[in-house]
């Protein structure tokens, strides 16, 4: 059936794309999953809010036995100490969250690799190429996590601090010159053909240096790296970057260095709020350190730093920024 047939309903494919997601076609209702899991039906309406699901009517059959199977998953996690109650909400929201973006583009990926007109011929679509796609995902974002959990492992045990949730490291800001003005003047696939490459090239670029990236907030994207050097070494490599590309876009950063809290895959405290107050400051095509990373850095041939003067910004009265440059090119006295 085809969306331009008669009787043609997108509640249908829906129901089909549910049931070989799950398995199953949806039959429990919310007193039967909580009966079957053994999990108290308020806790179990929680944690189904806290991963941004919408909301069921009691009486709405809406349920799998796949619902069952994860709320005792996620029983059995919180018993063995790996999620703790009081972070239990705040664990769930974030893989919330983060699946949520994941499934987001990887449905019009899909969709579009389909060569959709409409959500009508989207629905009407063959779900055997779905069917073929879904475990071949599973499989490649099993990897992916595990490789992380790897490389989050091997950064957690190498700290030199003894408190794994607040340790000393550089936060950098990198924020795209000029945005709004821009994407104003762009057609749709400009602006998205400037913003995936402000991300591929950030990311690789903090990866090369020994970094990570925390998150894109809009126009701009938080990194954090641990040694002071290559932190300065990165934020004048992306500098450089739209120098040697004019593809990449001009760039403006803020870096700063102290303790940070580490939770749910997000920094806070003081030390990230200096970072973004910098990257305000900063000129176009420019880098701006604290003071701090200043003193790890000024006694470091390969960089220049130049202490500028003293300014107020939201929450700091008398902010203490230096300008990070390169060293200037030695003449040649022969020459």
């Amino acid at each position: 059936m085809t969306a331009d047939e008669p009787g043609f309903d997108p509640g249908d494919v829906i129901r089909a794309i549910t049931e070989l997601m799950l398995g199953e076609a949806p039959h429990l209702k919310r007193a039967d999953v909580s009966e079957l899991s053994g999990v108290n039906p308020d806790i179990a309406r929680q944690r189904w809010r806290a991963l941004g699901f919408p909301e069921a009517d009691d009486d709405d059959a809406a349920f799998t036995e796949a619902d069952v199977e994860a709320l005792r998953l996620t029983q059995e996690l919180i018993e063995l100490g790996v999620i703790e109650p009081d972070t239990e909400q705040a664990f769930i929201r974030t893989i919330g969250r983060s699946f949520a973006r994941l499934a987001e583009w990887q449905v019009r990926a899909f969709l579009g690799s389909m060569g959709a007109g409409s959500q009508e011929d989207v629905a009407a679509g063959d779900l055997d190429e779905l069917e073929k796609v879904v475990p071949l995902g599973e499989q490649v974002q099993a990897y992916v996590w595990r490789r992380h959990l790897i490389n989050a492992a091997s950064r957690l045990l190498l700290t030199d601090s003894a408190d794994v949730d607040a340790s000393p490291m550089c936060v950098g800001f990198a924020d795209i010159v000029g945005y709004t003005s821009r994407s104003r003047k762009m057609s749709r696939r400009e602006l998205t053909d400037m913003v995936e490459r402000f991300d591929e090239v950030a990311a690789g670029l903090i990866t090369d240096h020994h970094g990570h990236v925390v998150k894109t907030i809009g126009d701009e994207v938080l990194f954090v790296v641990d040694d002071p050097k290559q932190a300065a070494l990165l934020a004048l490599a992306l500098l450089d970057e739209h120098e040697a590309d004019g593809t990449f876009p001009e760039v403006r950063i803020g870096l700063a260095h102290g303790n940070v809290l580490n939770h749910m895959g997000d920094v806070f405290g003081p030390v990230v709020n200096v970072a973004s107050r910098l990257t305000s400051v900063a000129r176009p095509g420019s880098a701006v350190v604290d003071r701090e990373m200043a003193e790890h850095l000024r006694d470091d041939d390969d960089l220049r730093l130049k202490r500028m003067r003293r300014t107020s910004v939201k929450g700091y009265e008398h902010l203490e920024p230096w300008s990070l440059k390169r060293p200037r090119e030695k003449r040649d006295p022969a020459g």
